[in-house]
Order: C-alpha cells, then structure tokens, then sequence
C-alpha cells in the first residue's frame, strides 16, 4: 500500500451474516456482527451446544424409559407374591415395615399329590411316595440360598421343639442341581429329614417361589393346603386353617 493513499477493502461473504474484509497491502478481518467477536464463531458455538442438549436429552430419555421398565417388573414380581403395592391396610394406616410376602390360603378344592422324584444332596437317587400313605407329609420347598427358607432348615432339624400340625412328616424339595449347589445343600439338610433335589417335582406342585409348602393327606393322597410363608408361625397358622376346612386334626 502507497503511503497516504487510503486502503481498499474488498467484501467477501463468508456467511448469510458475516463479511470478510480484504486491504491490498494487509489483510483485515470485519465483521457485520454489530457487536463483538464472530457470528460465524457464534452460530459454529450454538451449534455444538444444541447437538450435545440433544445428545444429554436421548441419554436421559433411555435412562428413565430403563427405571419404568424396571419399575414395571418389581411391581409384576411383587403382584406375583399376592402383594398389592398401590393398597394400604384396611384401617387405612400405612403397612409396617418388613419383609411381605403372600399368605397363601389353601386351595377350596384338594388336588392329587404326586411322589417325589430326584437325587439326594450325595447323588443318590431318590422316590417318595406321598400318596396313599398312613401318615401325611408336609412337602417344603426351599433353597440353599433363600433368606427367609434359614429358618425353616433350622427348625426341620429339631423336631421336638417345631411339630408340624397333624404330626406330618417333612420332605424338603430343592431345584435340582442345574439350579442348587448340592455341596451347601450338605451344610443346611437336616440328618433326619430327607431332602430330594427335583426340579420335576417344583413344576409338578406349582411351587413358584421359595419357601414354598404343600400339605399332602396320606391316605386320600390329596393336597389339601398349600402357599408361602414367612416364618414358621405363619407356616403352622397357614395349615392349622387348611386342616381345618379339610376336617382333619391338627394335633
């Protein structure tokens, strides 16, 4: 550029709204911002921000379709256990705090019982008869692993101090070993009870959840009480009642 000539600018588009600036000698950026700083910088900066908004909105879209799904299952699960979530006790107090489970009243129709067939915890095979028998059993079923079937593998072990109602003998039915350990099955099984693993004879008597019972009267072969329980006084109360709607004694 000749010194006191004035510079010429050359005005090249660079967006719908911005406008490079060109001297002869030295090149000089202007830009029709009305402001400071670049309107194209600006839109590039607003750009990149929508695009992340959209990418935290699609994550926390997946995230809360995840919870209700989730949400969804406990609540089926939960139904699945006759336990009504949505309702509160009948005097209309919230319900206590613990563990609720479904207090299974007995079937108002017996059905037949079936022998049951498995391994025992030392590989053993194994077939008990149920049906047809001078004394009634009382069929368990329960895991290794279930919190609340500890108590039960306790009790089943001194006979004395828990008699099961009616003088029923006790079978204990586990999963069989594709879904149990027969090793921890060693460490909990009482000595005089037997304990069969059978998976057959959980489909068999419907026994979707653990601990599980089915009161079997030997000599009509039929079950005449059945569902979950909590703790061995909810099991004693649960076949007191069954006992009682079949006309059997329960001492």
């Amino acid at each position: 550029m000749v010194a006191g000539q004035p510079a010429i600018l050359v005005a090249q588009p660079c967006s719908k709204s911005c406008w490079r600036l060109h001297g002869s000698a030295t090149t000089r950026v202007g830009y029709r911002s009305g402001g400071k700083g670049s309107g194209c910088q600006t839109r590039g900066v607003m750009a990149v921000l929508v695009t992340v908004l959209a990418v935290v909105v699609a994550l926390l879209a997946l995230v809360v379709a995840g919870l209700l799904r989730s949400q969804a299952e406990i609540l089926r699960s939960l139904k699945g256990l006759g336990i009504d979530p949505g309702r509160d006790a009948p005097d209309g107090s919230s319900r206590p705090a613990g563990p609720a489970v479904r207090r299974a009243a007995p079937r108002l129709e017996p059905r037949p019982a079936l022998a049951i067939v498995g391994v025992t915890p030392s590989g053993d095979a194994a077939s008990i008869a149920v049906v047809g028998t001078g004394r009634s059993t009382l069929v368990a079923f329960l895991t290794s692993t279930c919190t609340m079937c500890a108590e039960f593998w306790s009790a089943f072990s001194d006979a004395a101090r828990y008699p099961v109602p009616g003088d029923a003998r006790v079978v204990v039915v586990t999963k069989g070993d594709e879904a149990e350990s027969s090793t921890r099955l060693r460490t909990v099984a009482p000595a005089d009870v037997p304990v069969v693993m059978s998976s057959t004879a959980w489909d068999a008597y419907a026994a979707g959840f653990a601990p599980y019972f089915a009161y079997v009267d030997g000599p009509s072969g039929q079950i005449v009480g059945e569902g979950m329980a909590a703790t061995w006084d909810d099991l004693v109360k649960m076949l007191e009642r069954a006992l009682a709607d079949a006309g059997i004694s329960a001492s």
